[in-house]
């Protein structure tokens, strides 16, 4: 692992080689520079990286395409993307930065409005607003966990800031309307679900955490996917349970607590109610269809060598 690293001078403020803190959103570097003129970066990265230009110019390179890029803009570079960006050789730019890593990632760039097709945007931000963020965890340079937080806190401010104001410039909501579309909202529910069914999540709480009633959650299942976001919520958690019985030696009270469920009883009943049998039978149904299985496919070789 490379030693965390600060430097401070005039044209260049960099925080760079943290560790990941967190497997949710994690700083792995920031930074500010007046770069020299065709100053160029080429290469692909390990972690996501969005960009700032506060004045000048540069250019930006991906899969044979070449972008401009001025005062007032954004960009991101995605892992494993092999890029190459670079300043303008008469007005070269003055950019800041954030590198991070996690599982919320993606989704935190879909709400600002990137994807991999729209890698580049005008900023919602003033620069100012920008900068005081960047110097801000610039500032938190000590490797304490208390400076750990403070980064993070900073990075965290900064996407709810471009999320709230790229709202504001794009909508004119009621105060009871919602801001993103319903596929938004399903894409962060189903993602909470994925990480979270084993903690005994309830649809209250999946909603609490978007940010939107449980009714609305709801009516975005309905108009997403066809189902109710509790009847998914329970299908997520049966299908996670069936694997783990066929490929698992693990109880029944054990798979039940595994899938979110402590009440074993409550969890056999939404079982057999999802697969028509008991998580008893469908183990031995399961291991049966394969011994099965096996057979036939000795017998098929047997005589194939006749």
């Amino acid at each position: 692992m490379r030693n965390v690293k600060y430097t401070d001078s005039v044209t260049f403020r960099c925080l760079e080689h943290l560790r990941e803190t967190s497997l949710d959103i994690s700083l792995i570097h920031a930074g500010r520079e007046h770069c020299k003129p065709l100053h160029i970066c080429p290469g692909k990265r390990e972690e996501y990286i969005l960009h700032f230009v506060f004045s000048g110019k540069g250019f930006y390179s991906i899969n044979g395409n070449t972008y401009p890029l001025s005062a007032g803009q954004m960009f991101v570079i995605y892992p494993g993307e092999a890029i190459t960006y670079g300043s303008d050789a008469i007005d070269p730019w003055h950019y800041a930065w954030i590198g991070f890593n996690g599982i919320r990632a993606d989704s935190i760039l879909r709400q600002c409005g990137f994807s991999s097709k729209k890698l580049i945007l005008p900023s919602p931000l003033q620069p100012e607003i920008i900068m005081d963020c960047i110097d801000n965890i610039l500032d938190c340079k000590a490797l304490t966990f208390a400076d750990d937080l403070r980064r993070e806190a900073w990075m965290l401010m900064l996407f709810s800031r471009l999320i709230d104001n790229r709202t504001l410039l794009r909508h004119k909501h009621s105060p009871e309307s919602h801001n993103y579309g319903s596929n938004v909202y399903m894409e962060l529910a189903v993602e909470h679900i994925k990480i979270y069914y084993k903690d005994g999540i309830n649809v209250s709480d999946i909603a609490g955490h978007i940010g939107i009633s449980r009714a609305y959650l709801n009516h975005v299942f309905q108009k997403e996917l066809g189902i109710s976001i509790q009847k998914f919520l329970i299908d997520y958690r049966m299908h996670k349970a069936a694997n783990l019985l066929v490929s698992t030696n693990d109880t029944i009270k054990e798979i039940s607590r595994a899938v979110g469920y402590e009440d074993q009883l409550a969890f056999s009943k939404a079982f057999k109610k999802k697969f028509e049998m008991s998580p008893k039978n469908y183990r031995t149904y399961r291991a049966t269809a394969v011994l099965y299985n096996e057979k036939q496919l000795i017998d098929h070789k047997e005589d194939f060598s006749d």
